[in-house]
């Protein structure tokens, strides 16, 4: 009889980052600006909890340029804001053609209001194939105020 012991798996317990897209290793990314001691790397690998913020107030693009053409199904965001009252705007979307032409996937806005909202979180379920960039476009203040963009964390999958 052969036989090998094996480590025990509990029933129902998954990795937090299970399903997602590892995009350390999947992309490439530019960013318009960052604040030295938040990088955006610091929203979009996995394990990071600081966030990506902007080092200039003003519009700003996160832009992911994947090495391969990408098939998404569930895009998440999260954008934190503690410090300043304001209407945020972003504007999500993809190119199939390495950034020729880009769809809006999603134009929205939200007002950070201390204490009751300070996060948002979006979910989208989508259905994209042959996906070359991804561009998160955020006007941190509509009324344009001195407000700089932040992100918590961008997943896909």
């Amino acid at each position: 009889m052969r036989k090998r012991l094996i480590t025990p798996t509990t029933q129902g317990a998954e990795h937090p980052d299970k399903g997602w897209l590892d995009l350390d290793g999947a992309a490439v990314v530019e960013v318009t600006s960052e604040e030295k001691e938040y990088p955006v790397e610091g929203a979009l690998v996995s394990g990071e909890m600081r966030g990506w913020r902007a080092a200039d107030s003003g519009t700003q693009t996160i832009r992911l340029i994947f090495d391969e053409p990408q098939r998404l199904a569930r895009i998440s965001l999260v954008f934190e804001e503690t410090d300043t009252e304001r209407t945020q705007e972003f504007v999500l979307r993809w190119s199939p053609d390495s950034g020729r032409s880009f769809r809006d996937i999603v134009r929205q806005q939200w007002n950070f209001s201390r204490p009751q909202t300070m996060r948002e979180i979006e979910e989208y379920k989508v259905e994209l194939s042959d996906v070359t960039v991804l561009e998160l476009v955020i006007v941190p203040d509509i009324s344009r105020g001195a407000a700089r963009a932040s992100l918590k964390s961008l997943r896909l999958s």
